[in-house]
């Protein structure tokens, strides 16, 4: 008996093989966990800048709807103005 005995327990081998490959596998999880906490940092940190170019961009959009509707009024007015000088030079003739 004592001989099957011998040949079930684990070898200091085996058993030095096994706790190697369980130490790999949790520095494997720590690097792996710490990947991910950085991506989410990186996705966070996109989102507000994503943001805040959507608000820069609808700013812009805003000020050039404005900017568009002021040359046109102005536009309008010059038209305005130039028949009325044309109004005049017709009265002087």
């Amino acid at each position: 008996m004592s001989a099957n005995a011998v040949e079930l327990a684990p070898s200091t081998a085996d058993f030095k093989s096994l706790e190697e490959k369980i130490l790999r596998t949790i520095e494997l999880l720590k690097a792996a966990r710490q990947a991910k906490a950085v991506a989410e940092r990186d996705a966070t940190r996109l989102r507000e800048q994503l943001n805040e170019r959507e608000n820069e961009f609808e700013s812009m959009r805003q000020e050039l709807v404005a900017l568009r509707r002021e040359r046109e009024e102005v536009k309008s007015r010059v038209e305005k103005m130039l028949g009325q000088i044309e109004s005049l030079a017709m009265e002087e003739e």
